[in-house]
């Protein structure tokens, strides 16, 4: 899997996740855009990044929810490098509540982060992508692309219509060379996941100790954490996997909480 000279766009990266996979991508020698709507933390990952090497990158403002600001961002690569190969769908938030509770704004705010983000990204880089004959889109799904848990119906929602999305674009990307893929993850314990844990002890009435062992990790066969490494060793993959041998599928990485 050679990522030498590739140009990868990551969504939702100046940390977590997507710094992750940018930087593990950046170590093969690929040339990546962190598109985050943090600017200043953007072009400190950018930096960052772009001094370990051996790849490069740079960073542009998105807001995934803005066709204006995805294409323009988009447009900003094509000019800067030329193509765009790697399309990573990582950016999101998470809020939760019971259905009866949950506010619509929210609801409409879950939904456009992460389905809307994923269909605008998308669109402005596939003609790319079938103009020259190749890439691979990853979505970033979770366990609740598979399974559901309570006080995330938004969130559940668009991480299972991620799995829709990615099926169409392997359909219609197909004799293009064109792969969509989702990568599941279990729990990884970034800042978004360290949010969960107090709200989710407030709405079950638990405590924090118990919603970690008993809500994130009870189901997992060794009591861990999927870790943001692993995550991006899976992104690595998917990025570098170019046939159309597995095009539409989805892997999970979740530490046996979730098997299929």
């Amino acid at each position: 899997m050679n990522m030498k000279d590739k140009v990868c766009i990551v969504t939702g990266s100046a940390g977590g996740i997507g710094y992750a996979i940018a930087r593990r991508y950046v170590a093969e020698g690929a040339k990546v855009v962190i598109a985050d709507l943090k600017a200043d933390a953007a072009e400190k990952a950018a930096s960052e990044l772009k001094a370990m090497g051996p790849g490069d990158a740079f960073a542009v403002e998105m807001d995934v929810t803005s066709e204006e600001a995805v294409n323009a961002g988009v447009a900003a690569t094509i000019e800067k490098w030329g193509r765009v190969d790697v399309l990573v769908s990582n950016a999101g938030i998470q809020i939760v509540n019971k259905i009866e509770d949950f506010a619509f704004a929210d609801w409409k705010k879950m939904l456009a982060i992460h389905l809307d983000g994923a269909f605008l990204t998308t669109k402005a880089c596939m003609p790319h992508m079938k103009a020259q004959k190749g890439g691979a889109i990853i979505y970033m799904g979770s366990v609740h692309s598979k399974e559901a848990s309570p006080l995330k119906s938004a969130y559940v929602t668009a991480k299972h219509g991620l799995l829709g999305l990615a099926r169409v674009v392997a359909k219609e990307g197909g004799k293009f060379g064109v792969r969509a893929n989702v990568i599941c993850p279990g729990f990884v314990r970034t800042p978004l996941v360290e949010k969960q844990i107090p709200e989710q002890a407030k709405e079950l009435g638990i405590s924090e100790e118990e919603v970690v062992s008993k809500v994130m990790l009870g189901q997992t066969v060794d009591a861990e954490f999927t870790t943001v490494e692993d995550i991006a060793e899976v992104a690595y993959f998917f990025a570098g996997f170019e046939t159309n041998a597995l095009t539409g599928q989805s892997i999970v990485a979740s530490h046996g909480w979730y098997m299929e």
